[in-house]
């Protein structure tokens, strides 16, 4: 008898799309599952704001309607849940996180980042794949204005990682010449959590 696993894979192929985009242990799914700690913030924009600290040559504070002005890139990627689903396609509008990142001159000693979000949430990331082509501080998704249960009004997106890496509700970050474990990590998660890695937990 095959696996789940093993099915949805072969119905993948069936459907023309290539079964090596799914990484080991995942599922592909047509839904958005909705997965957080917590309850959705209620985020006033009117007060809302960006900063980035740390290791940085130039300070920056942003208020919503100064961060939604700066010229946005659109992608398609695949996404990967540490909670074994995967959706293939997805479509995100946003401020690449190179332009963020040059417009406060990191330090030469920056080696990580650490995403600060509502509620106290944090996730880090080595600074080169927070800075890769790609991922974005993403505001719209599907063509549409990004749904709070999704991370609006503002979220990182970071494809290449688990998708808890790609923190919702995100207000800034800060440069650091050390890896610094956020909020998942502190709580078993891996520090760096490469979905072809099964990079999942503490030990993966």
């Amino acid at each position: 008898m095959t696996s789940f696993f093993e099915r949805n894979r072969g119905d993948l192929a069936a459907r023309g799309i290539d079964p090596s985009r799914l990484p080991p242990g995942q599922y592909y799914t047509d839904r958005f599952p909705v997965l957080h700690a917590g309850i959705v913030p209620k985020i006033d924009t009117a007060t809302w704001d960006f900063t980035v600290g740390g290791l940085i040559g130039a300070s920056l504070r942003l208020d919503f309607d100064e961060f939604r002005s700066q010229p946005t890139t659109k992608i398609t990627a695949d996404i990967h849940c540490v909670t074994k689903w995967s959706k293939f396609d997805t479509e995100w509008e946003g401020v690449p996180t190179t332009a963020i990142l040059e417009r406060v001159e990191p330090d030469p000693t920056a080696t990580h980042v650490l995403v600060r979000a509502e509620h106290g949430f944090t996730a880090n990331l080595p600074l080169d794949d927070f800075a890769r082509a790609g991922n974005l501080f993403a505001w719209r998704y599907g063509g549409e204005e990004l749904e709070p249960d999704h991370g609006g009004p503002l979220r990182l997106v970071v494809p290449h990682l688990y998708f808890w890496k790609s923190v919702k509700w995100v207000r800034g970050f800060d440069l650091l010449d050390h890896d610094e474990p956020g909020f998942w990590e502190r709580n078993g998660y891996h520090m760096y959590g490469d979905p072809f890695r099964e990079q999942r937990y503490w030990g993966d």
